[in-house]
């Protein structure tokens, strides 16, 4: 037998160290101790530093939301005025027209105080009527043509009615003219329906 082959269990165990890989280890624990208490951010502060980062953020958000909100509120407010004025603004050109009717009036007064003459009072009046009727008319008021038409609802109001008969009811007298403004009813028209 050689020396090679000698059992395994007869040979003495040797024991190697790779004294590299403990002399980093050894190394550097040291100075991960150094550096805990030198000011490296441990991981508790670590945390803490993440979670005022997360807090401000959210107060930045929180600002921001604020901001908006205002923002806005103000700009509901701004809308709210504009629309409020242009609603009383949208009169004046019916004023406007309407005031040029009252001087004609005024005038046509003060000549009957004046001069009692029927005749040119009463012109003055028609006169003053058609300028009127001109006026409402430029802003869509429109007379509704009743009389002889067939009965309907939604653009007449009977207030009286005669006939026995069964046939459809038909205007046969208008007594309160209606208008529509724009296409809309603003006032039906009062009418006596006959039934033939």
């Amino acid at each position: 037998m050689s020396e090679h082959d000698e059992p395994r269990a007869a040979r003495p165990r040797v024991k190697v160290t790779d004294k590299r890989r403990f002399a980093k280890t050894d190394e550097t624990a040291p100075a991960m101790e150094a550096g805990a208490v030198s000011g490296a951010p441990s991981e508790k502060e670590a945390a803490g530093a993440d979670v005022e980062a997360v807090r401000k953020q959210a107060a930045e958000y929180l600002d921001h939301l604020r901001r908006l909100q205002a923002e806005f509120d103000n700009y509901r407010k701004r809308v709210l005025k504009e629309q409020t004025q242009a609603i009383e603004l949208a009169a004046e050109p019916v004023i406007r027209r309407l005031l040029e009717v009252v001087d004609d009036f005024e005038l046509a007064l003060m000549a009957a105080t004046d001069k009692p003459d029927f005749d040119r009072f009463l012109h003055g009046v028609e006169l003053v009527y058609a300028k009127l009727i001109d006026s409402l008319r430029a802003e869509g008021l429109q007379r509704i043509q009743a009389e002889g038409k067939p009965f309907d609802p939604e653009l007449h109001e009977a207030l009286m009615q005669t006939g026995d008969g069964d046939g459809e009811p038909v205007v046969a007298d208008v007594l309160r003219p209606g208008y529509t403004l724009k296409g809309r009813v603003v006032r039906p028209a009062g009418v006596r329906v006959e039934r033939t």
